[in-house]
Formats: structure tokens, sequence, C-alpha cells
């Protein structure tokens, strides 16, 4: 078998040699700048030569040049002077500037160092101690060079991230509007009956959840859900819950499911549909409107506070345990009655978790005090109210999501037969 033609070799393309540096010599003595001049193109500097500082500071405008090497006594401008003239120029990169000088003194020596000079050559200059105070100023202006260019990088990074953290926040800023509208809304009637929702994300989206539905003409649901964490992992299942218990609730026919069924199959879903990490503590419960009797499930969720007419509270429920940990988890259903002037208060632990500038927690006897205090309000009024307490309580720091629902009894002591509909 003949071999095949061999494919050209492509050539392989060298880098660029690095340009050499560039030295200003600043000495009104033609001859010595002639001299050293020789020198440093022996050693492969690019020389540039000027007579006074005048000329040199012309050639600094246009060339930038990398180390100015330059006599300490000339006509017109002294090197010192030539020095401060220098590091008020605008340029590029770094100057190295050397010194050329008879004078040894410390008061000369920081005479220098203050008008911008680097470092001091004494003469008569020696060749070998020319070329390493010259390659130390290189060692100095690479690493200025070094540290430009990674700043440069730097700032690139950072412009980069600002545009992705914009894209973000953006993106946040539409999700939280997203998640707001899944309460549609804040509050509602039903009869002598007033709902009234409260929900405040830790960040631009959160976890909590909280909601009523009318099921029938005469039982109305409520539901306050705080799913673990409060990113975005967290607001998807907050979504993909309200989608569940609005087709719970919204079943066209057939009984109204009871609230431990309720709890039950999202449970199930938690477990088997969504297959996450998270899980989620809740109170989900149904109001008879003629009776008044409210039945609940709480899971996980911290207890319900059931305000009488009197201003006595009570803590409703057992506790109960999460959703979406233990499959056939059972959960214990409780009722109460809300009487004229009742009212029942869910919050999520973002309230009774609240932590003081001491370390103090807020618990369910600090949310007591406070509804206590604000006795006299209803509605929106009392949830606003309850909000500042907390902030004031916790001086500000708010580090979970704030979620709460109030169900309010408005009606007299002894409920009579009424009549009404979805949105009296």
């Amino acid at each position: 078998m003949s071999q095949p033609n061999p494919l050209p070799s492509r050539p392989v393309r060298a880098e660029p040699p690095p340009r050499p540096r560039v030295v200003l010599l600043v000495d009104d003595s033609r001859a010595h700048r002639r001299m050293l001049s020789v020198q440093l193109q022996r050693a492969g500097y690019e020389v540039i030569e000027a007579e006074d500082a005048l000329a040199a500071l012309r050639i600094c405008k246009t060339r930038e040049p990398d180390l100015i090497l330059s006599d300490w006594v000339m006509a017109g401008l002294p090197g010192p002077e030539l020095a401060r003239a220098h590091r008020e120029l605008p340029r590029r990169g770094y100057g190295y500037f050397i010194l050329l000088t008879s004078k040894s003194g410390s008061a000369d020596i920081a005479e220098g160092l203050q008008s911008g000079a680097d470092d001091f050559l004494t003469k008569p200059v020696s060749g070998a101690e020319l070329l390493a105070r010259l390659a130390a100023g290189e060692r100095v202006i690479e690493m200025q060079e070094r540290l430009a260019s990674a700043n440069r990088e730097l700032q690139k990074t950072l412009t980069e991230l600002r545009r992705t953290q914009d894209i973000m926040e953006c993106d946040l800023r539409e999700a939280r509007k997203l998640q707001q509208g899944l309460i549609r809304e804040r509050q509602r009637r039903f009869g002598p009956y007033q709902t009234s929702l409260l929900m405040r994300p830790a960040g631009m989206i959160g976890g909590d959840l909280v909601g009523f539905r009318q099921l029938s003409p005469e039982v109305v649901a409520l539901h306050a859900i705080d799913v673990s964490g409060h990113g975005v992992t967290s607001a998807l299942v907050t979504a993909r819950l309200a989608a569940h218990l609005e087709g719970v609730d919204g079943r066209p026919a057939g009984p109204v499911p009871a609230p431990v069924q309720v709890v039950q199959g999202l449970n199930a879903m938690m477990l088997d549909g969504l297959r996450t990490d998270v899980y989620l503590t809740m109170v989900y419960a149904q109001l008879h409107l003629p009776s008044g009797q409210l039945r609940l499930v709480q899971a996980g969720h911290p207890h319900p506070m059931l305000q009488r007419a009197d201003g006595s509270i009570e803590r409703v429920g057992g506790g109960g345990l999460p959703v979406g940990v233990f499959a056939g988890a059972s959960f214990e259903e409780v009722t109460v009655t809300l009487n004229g002037g009742d009212c029942i208060f869910i919050a999520s632990d973002g309230i009774t978790e609240a932590v003081s500038a001491r370390g103090q927690l807020l618990g369910d006897e600090g949310l007591r005090a406070i509804l206590q205090i604000n006795a006299t309000l209803t509605g929106t009024a009392l949830l606003e109210s309850l909000c500042w307490s907390v902030s004031e309580f916790s001086g500000g720091r708010r580090t979970d999501d704030v979620s709460a629902v109030l169900l309010e009894n408005t009606g007299p002591a002894q409920l009579l037969s009424f009549g009404y509909n979805a949105r009296d």
C-alpha cells in the first residue's frame, strides 16, 4: 500500500519579541549622554536623549518612556523638579525615575524621593551598577503592568457580574410579581366573617403562601404555608402548591374534602410528585359559615391564636408533623367555633421566631402580647400594626418571610340565620 501524501506542515507562529524598554536620558552634558547611551543600547534598551528638563517633558508627553535617567544639576529645571513635573503628567503606565547625582547626604536623598524619584545613582556611574539599577526598575514596571492587567480583568469580570446581576434582579422582580399574583385578594367578607392576608418575603421572592377560597355557599377554605428555605426552589414549590390547592378547592361537584384529606394529599404530592428535599409547614382550615365552626389541621406550623371577644387568647392545635417528611403521616383535625367578636390569627414562624438585638425569640407569648395590645384593631390595620411591632422587636432585621391569615367574626355574639353570597 502506498503511503499517503504527507500534509504540509503549518508554520508555527512565533510570539512577537518583547519590545525593548525605552530609556530617556536627560543631561545637559552631551558627552555624558553619549557615553551612557552607548552602554544602554548595547544592553538592549531604546534610548532617547534630552538636553534639558523642558525637552524631556515634551518627550514624556508623546512617548511615555519606561525609565527616566536624569542628572540632578541642570540648567533650567533641576532633576528633582523634573521628577515632580513628570509625576503630574497623565500616563498609561508607570515611569521609573532615577536621579544621577554626586550628592549623598540624607537630606538630599529625602528631597529627591519626595520629589518623585524612585532611585539614585552616584556619579561617576559604574556600568554594572547602572544596568543593575535599571533591571530593578524594570521589575517594578513589570509588577505595575501585571497589576494593571489584573485590575483590567477584574473590572471586566465585575462588569459582567453586574450585568448578570441586573438580569437576575430583573427576573426576580418579575418572579416576585408573579408570586404576589398568587394572592388574588388580600381581604374579603363572607357575611359577618372577614378574612385578611399578609405576605412579606424576606427577599425578592419567598417560600410563604397564604390565601382563601370559597368552596361552596357554606364553606370557605383558608391556608397558611411556609416552605423550607427562601430562594427560587421554595418559590417554585409555592407556585405548585397554589395550583394544587386551587385544583382541590375548585372541584365542580362532589363533597368538599375534609381538611385532613387535603393535607394528606399535599403530603403525598410532596413525597411522590415533587421529589425535592424541601418540606413545608402549614395550617389548612375550613370555615362553615352558618355555624361559625372552623375545622383546621396544624402541620408543624406555629399555633394559631384564637382571640375571644372578651380579649382572652387561646392557643389552638397540637403542633403536628410537617408536610413532605414522612410517607403516610397522620394529621390531626381540630374544631373551634368563632362567635361574634372572635378572631383567629395564623402566623408563620417569620413572626414567632423574630429575634431581638439581645437574641430573644418573640415566641407565642410575644405574639400573644402584641395581639392583646392591638385588640381594638381589625383587618389590615391589625396586620400592619403587628408587622410594625415585630419589626420594632427585631430592630428592623428580617431574615425570614413574614405571612399571616386573619379571620374575624364581626357579627353579634349569637349568630342568627342570614342570607349572603360569595362577595357579601
